[in-house]
């Protein structure tokens, strides 16, 4: 057997801030038996609360509809398309004997522009229902228009909804919060884009800045909340309800899978590559699919090699909480949204057997993949949503990936299988900050061209 890299060999490349390639040990061998028990999580969290998360979000369609112009087309209904991207797939140099090249585009989800709009709105509309069955003003079975009306917002103006967040998380938590009528409060970290903060005040949300990280923001909002008993935190570390609003993703991806008639099961194995900040958003999508789909999901965490917080707590020693500060790294990275220095614990704990990999990308590499996203596939994303494309080249055209491949016995499948990349955000995204990206891309990509292509074409016999 073709053991992985050492520890001491991948903390060596972690603090070069070097890309790398980490492979869970504890990911368990898919069973031949169907009644395996489930990977360990939250006590009590399983695939009924990613449906009744999806659930919430149908029986608040109506409502949606009515405050959010964009989103009459749908009936009320949040989704993203999936789209195949074979000229994509060529430019990345991924050969079709490796399988088909998908993209999962949240980068154009509607209102907030981003996956957020995922667990963001969930939360949010959780914490509105819960207020409004407290009093009285909706039971089983109502229509939740009734709460766009004025005895519903005179109640929820009573209230706050607050949060810490460097710019997406904030974005969709203040937009829908204001929307139905809460006092609105983002409390966001110095790396932060000035355009997001704008955005959210066009909306009457208070933005408050700090001069440190995500973490300092997160630390000064959930204090000041805990000081007001009227104030709803919505704690990316720790919510679970914003993990199961991502989560209900896996339910509609299943249908698109099948619509496009890509079977996932032990010979179609499905690859998903998703951009990672303290881990919620994609332990969330990672969890619903696992628990949804089964093992031959296979779920790829992408950060940037200055902000590996997740990959630095899956590696860490039980009771750890370690900050990529403590590999001497410096959190500063142009994926905004990714620029974490620590992980949540309870997307960590919950991704410990479900997980089967993290891998870390350059910001250059980001801008190049930004350019290739908008060349080849007509993709407009955000440095951040351009993490995962990274990841079928080094799963595909390392002898790391390749091994790990061959251990779990994928590597005869592979002409089935289906990859798909996660985009996060850009919808919103300011054509002057898009423009700057992808000069940078094209001059880095310059600088490629005499360059090995990007990925392996093949693997080794």
């Amino acid at each position: 057997m073709t053991l992985p890299a050492s520890p001491a060999t991948l903390e060596g490349q972690i603090r070069q801030a070097r890309p790398t390639l980490w492979l869970n040990p504890e990911l368990p061998t898919p069973s031949p038996s169907p009644s395996s028990p489930p990977a360990d999580g939250p006590p009590g969290l399983g695939l009924a609360d990613t449906q009744a998360a999806a659930a919430r979000l149908q029986r608040f369609a109506g409502l949606l509809a009515d405050l959010f112009p964009e989103l009459r087309g749908s009936d009320g209904v949040i989704e993203s398309a999936l789209l195949p991207a074979p000229r994509l797939q060529s430019a990345l140099g991924l050969s079709p004997e490796l399988g088909a090249l998908w993209v999962k585009t949240d980068h154009n989800l509607p209102v907030a522009g981003s996956i957020k709009a995922r667990g963001g709105f969930h939360e949010v509309l959780q914490h509105a229902e819960a207020l409004a069955l407290q009093a009285g003003l909706i039971e089983a079975g109502s229509d939740y228009r009734v709460l766009g009306q004025s005895a519903a917002r005179a109640l929820f103006a009573q209230h706050q909804v607050a949060v810490g967040s460097t710019g997406n998380l904030g974005l969709s938590i203040g937009v829908m919060a204001s929307a139905l009528g809460f006092k609105a409060m983002v409390h966001m970290s110095a790396d932060a884009k000035a355009w997001k903060k704008d955005r959210l005040r066009q909306r009457g949300v208070e933005v408050v800045e700090h001069l440190g990280d995500y973490e300092k923001a997160v630390a000064a909002g959930r204090a000041q909340a805990a000081g007001n008993p009227l104030c709803h935190f919505v704690d990316d570390e720790r919510s679970e309800s914003l993990l199961l609003g991502y989560s209900a993703a896996a339910l509609h991806l299943r249908d698109q899978l099948q619509q496009q008639g890509r079977r996932v099961d032990a010979e179609h194995p499905l690859f998903v590559y998703l951009p990672c900040g303290v881990g919620g958003a994609p332990a969330g999508i990672a969890f619903g699919l696992r628990e949804l789909l089964g093992p031959h999901v296979h779920c790829f965490f992408a950060e940037p090699v200055q902000s590996p917080c997740f990959l630095l707590q899956m590696m860490a020693a039980p009771g750890a909480h370690p900050s990529v500060y403590d590999a001497g790294l410096s959190n500063q990275t142009e994926a905004d949204g990714l620029a974490v220095p620590r992980a949540s614990l309870l997307a960590a704990d919950l991704m410990r057997q479900r997980l089967s990999g993290v891998f870390t990308v350059a910001d250059a590499t980001l801008f190049e993949h930004l350019v290739l996203a908008l060349d080849h596939a007509d993709l407009r994303i955000e440095p951040s949503a351009a993490a995962g494309f990274s990841g079928p080249g080094q799963l595909l055209g390392s002898p790391t990936g390749q091994a790990w491949l061959a251990e779990r016995g994928l590597r005869a499948h592979l002409p089935r299988a289906t990859h798909i990349v996660w985009t996060t955000g850009g919808l919103l995204l300011p054509e002057m900050d898009y423009s700057r990206f992808v000069q940078r891309g094209r001059l880095s990509l310059q600088g490629q061209l005499q360059a090995a292509p990007l990925v392996r074409t093949a693997l080794p016999a």
